[in-house]
């Protein structure tokens, strides 16, 4: 498989699936939450708080581990493991691109000063389970 055909297989994935798992560094061990991901090409956004443990995990350590698409119907169901290294962003374009009605429960708004992105920028992308007996891996 080449670049661009990997590109889009990790696209439908995520646009499939956007629930995942987000693993941060505590204390040298990881730390693991369910997050929801968007991306805008390969660079993925989680929407958090800024006061959360996790935005103080990622300044601590930005090194994370994600895993998104596994729909949870059978051990063939695609999904992909990130690598990557995460950064806090306050953009507020980004906020406002990435703003949806389901955040209301969390904030009250794009523009609440607690609302932030954690901007993921992979340094690998490995697709699982497309059919294939090994992985597909994208480095980046």
């Amino acid at each position: 498989m080449d670049k661009e055909q990997m590109k889009n297989k990790v696209f439908e994935v995520v646009d499939k699936k956007q629930t995942g798992v987000l693993a941060t560094v505590k204390k040298n061990k990881p730390h693991s939450r369910y997050m929801t991901f968007f991306h805008d090409e390969l660079t993925f956004y989680t929407p958090t708080s800024i006061e959360t443990h996790k935005a103080d995990e990622i300044q601590d350590n930005p090194n994370v581990h994600v895993l998104v698409g596994y729909d949870g119907e059978g051990y063939n169901d695609p999904y992909l493991e990130i690598e990557g290294t995460a950064t806090i962003r306050d953009d507020q374009g980004l906020k406002e691109k990435f703003w949806n009605d389901h955040m209301k429960h969390y904030f009250e708004g794009p523009n609440d000063p607690n609302y932030i992105l954690l901007e993921i920028k992979p340094s690998l992308i490995r697709l699982m389970n497309d059919g294939e007996h090994e992985p597909q891996t994208l480095e980046l």
